[in-house]
């Protein structure tokens, strides 16, 4: 049985809990932006602040790794979940700004597809929010690490479904290249939320 030294302060988990809070915030304003009649730089510019305080958060955990002499669990492990949690961020910040510089939300209607895969981030986002407060004990995290991947499955079905529709000539070569770079930010927050997962599985298992 391996001893171990761990810091009685609880902000390393208190920043990954409120980086993960933040990724529920941007997905509500996701799902948000297709709503009837919603505001759309209003809510893009919500996301950008909501992207701008997660970035603030993770420079506080750097600054936290770097100025602290015991850390929780590996220092590269903290690192790396940090910044992960902040790349899902970036990735939803940037489908919103992309939706309303490039005027997508004025068709008559947003992809049925997208709607899906923007659901699917709204589940990894609240599954991760649950779970970065159990990091403390290391308990009870098995269920998140695998159901967020399932999800990330569903998530790619719904982009290449997404993809078909895209090239099936329902839509004007313009809207083309602009609607992929949206869906192709949505698959890379997918994949990010499974990353973040990934990680917490690695964690807990050299911890155990």
């Amino acid at each position: 049985m391996r001893l171990r030294l761990r810091p009685s302060d609880d902000s390393f988990y208190e920043f990954f809990t409120r980086a993960a809070k933040n990724l529920v915030i941007g997905t509500e304003l996701l799902s948000e932006l297709a709503l009837p009649g919603v505001d759309v730089q209003t809510v893009s510019e919500r996301l950008v602040e909501v992207e701008h305080d997660s970035d603030a958060i993770t420079h506080q955990l750097y600054k936290k790794i770097n100025s602290s002499f015991i850390t929780p669990f590996d220092r590269e492990d903290i690192y790396r979940l940090g910044s992960l949690l902040d790349d899902v961020m970036d990735h939803l910040e940037a489908v919103g700004s992309l939706l309303y510089l490039y005027g997508l939300t004025k068709l008559p209607a947003l992809p049925r597809e997208l709607h899906e895969i923007v659901k699917v981030l709204d589940q990894q986002a609240r599954l991760t929010a649950e779970a970065m407060p159990r990091l403390k004990t290391m308990k009870n995290l098995e269920e998140y690490w695998v159901e967020c991947n399932r999800l990330e499955n569903e998530g790619d079905n719904a982009y290449r479904m997404m993809l078909v529709r895209l090239f099936s000539g329902e839509y004007d070569a313009l809207t083309v290249l602009k609607m992929k770079e949206v869906v192709d930010e949505l698959e890379a927050a997918c994949d990010a939320f499974e990353h973040v997962a990934n990680t917490v599985e690695t964690i807990v298992v050299k911890e155990s």
